[in-house]
């Protein structure tokens, strides 16, 4: 009338149907690119860490924060520098420029309006009241 049922007591050669995936086919949707999901009851909970792993992570954290302040201050004051230096060799450049520069003075103010527009253009003034000569 019925099947026998299988001896547990014997061990099968064939493999279990819970071991055994078998091949997905075609979704009824239509939207194959769609994986197969997990419910949400057989997906494993995260374990907690303990206190002295927390304890090495905030201390691994606290010192990759202060080398990353660290690198950011020498960075500023990299840059910093770079600028002082670069103000002081402008200053000195023109310094240099106002020693080596020859200059005509024009005592006779007529001759300002005897010359051309071109030259009058390449006429500078300067300031002869300060007069520096350093050794």
């Amino acid at each position: 009338m019925g099947k026998a049922k299988a001896n547990p007591a014997k061990k099968s050669t064939e493999p279990s149907l819970n071991s055994v995936i078998a091949p997905k086919g075609k979704p009824k949707s239509g939207r194959v690119w769609k994986s197969q999901k997990q419910r949400a009851s057989t997906v494993r909970k995260h374990k907690r860490d303990s206190f002295e792993k927390k304890q090495e992570q905030r201390q691994l954290k606290k010192s990759i924060q202060e080398q990353s302040r660290a690198i950011i201050e020498q960075k500023k004051t990299d840059h910093k520098l770079k600028r002082e230096r670069e103000a002081e060799n402008k200053r000195r450049k023109e310094e240099n420029a106002k020693k080596s520069e020859i200059v005509q003075v024009i005592r006779n103010t007529s001759k300002l309006k005897r010359m051309k527009k071109k030259q009058l253009r390449q006429v500078e003034t300067r300031d002869t009241t300060v007069v520096e000569k350093s050794a």
